[in-house]
């Protein structure tokens, strides 16, 4: 494993993990009897006061939540709708909102719940059968998850001023890029997008030029502009694999930039390994149809202190084999361990 700064290593392994492991959740059980500060369908363990644990409870409804609950548990129920008036006692102090897996629709998300929730950290609303995207009003805003749903629209404006905010999950849905052009602009500290599984057909405009992670596999994406990661100066993990992407939709050196760590564009319709920067280290290429190794692309030339920091480099599953790799390619390519072509 490549080292890491702490703060990426964090959103990557919450990118790439079970879903509920950033839950810091436990049994009710496991904290001894239940407060009676507490809605009764559901447990508030004497030695977590300020914790609800409502799940897996077949709930059809979100109970009414006592004052003092700060995080509150309703995954893995039946629930359908959220009436009004169930958050009005925890509108400021509610932290962490957990509804994934349930039944929820928009039009059974009353007004006056979400929307009036000013304090939230995090809100886990996945596997739900949502068509827009549900904001709460809150600036303390840290993690935002609202996959496996059916999201097509984005409200323009729901995120902003959410200055704490780092990282959004939105993939498999049916979100399209003109739906989350400029929703992401001006979020100072959103570190990661995952908007795998969805219908970007190209990058969404005004992304916030802190962003350090973008997944965006398993799209419709056939093109990059030229200045869509000039205006991404951090971005070190791209990852675009499964989509439509040919050589002419791929502007010459749009990919030849500083910040790069990784860069996936596995499983497109590239003929020609795209123009990299001398800083890229893992680089996915495979199931393409590439025919001719472009070492040119990977180093404009070498030398002493000139040479790729390349240490992955996948060509396995295009039309090149082994036999193609230029005789002048061991300087270039001194520091890659792994260099697969089939």
């Amino acid at each position: 494993m490549f080292p890491l700064r702490v703060p990426i290593f964090a959103v990557l392994v919450s990118l790439t993990v079970g879903q509920y492991d950033d839950y810091d959740y436990q049994p009710a059980s496991q904290y001894g009897p239940s407060s009676a500060n507490c809605a009764q369908e559901c447990e508030c363990p004497i030695n977590f006061p300020t914790a609800m644990y409502c799940d897996s409870r077949n709930l059809k409804f979100v109970p009414i939540v006592p004052s003092g609950i700060k995080y509150l548990y309703l995954q893995n129920n039946l629930i359908e709708e959220i009436k009004a008036g169930v958050f009005d006692n925890v509108t400021a102090e509610l932290r962490w909102l957990v509804l994934d897996h349930n039944q929820i629709t928009n039009d059974k998300v009353a007004k006056g719940t979400i929307d009036k929730l000013t304090g939230l950290h995090k809100i886990l609303f996945s596997f739900n059968k949502l068509t827009e995207a549900v904001i709460p009003p809150s600036k303390s805003l840290e993690e935002l998850k609202m996959m496996n749903n059916q999201l097509s629209k984005f409200p323009a404006g729901s995120l902003a001023g959410m200055q704490n905010l780092t990282s959004v999950h939105l993939q498999n849905n049916e979100l399209t890029s003109k739906a989350l052009n400029g929703v992401f602009k001006g979020l100072n500290k959103l570190v990661a997008i995952d908007l795998t599984n969805n219908k970007l057909k190209k990058l969404p405009s005004g992304m916030s030029s802190s962003l350090e992670i973008f997944y965006g596999d398993h799209n419709d994406i056939s093109s990059i502009a030229a200045g869509d990661l000039k205006e991404l100066p951090k971005l070190a993990y791209l990852r675009l694999a499964y989509n439509q992407m040919t050589d002419a939709g791929i502007p010459a050196g749009v990919f030849n930039v500083t910040s790069l760590i990784e860069l996936d564009l596995s499983y497109n319709k590239l003929q020609s390994i795209p123009e990299i920067n001398e800083q890229l280290e893992h680089l996915y290429l495979q199931v393409n149809e590439i025919n001719k190794f472009n070492l040119e692309n990977i180093c404009k030339f070498s030398g002493p202190l000139n040479y790729s920091r390349l240490k992955h480099l996948r060509l396995d599953g295009n039309n090149i084999t082994h036999a193609d790799l230029p005789h002048d390619s061991s300087n270039c390519l001194r520091q890659a361990s792994d260099i697969i072509f089939d």
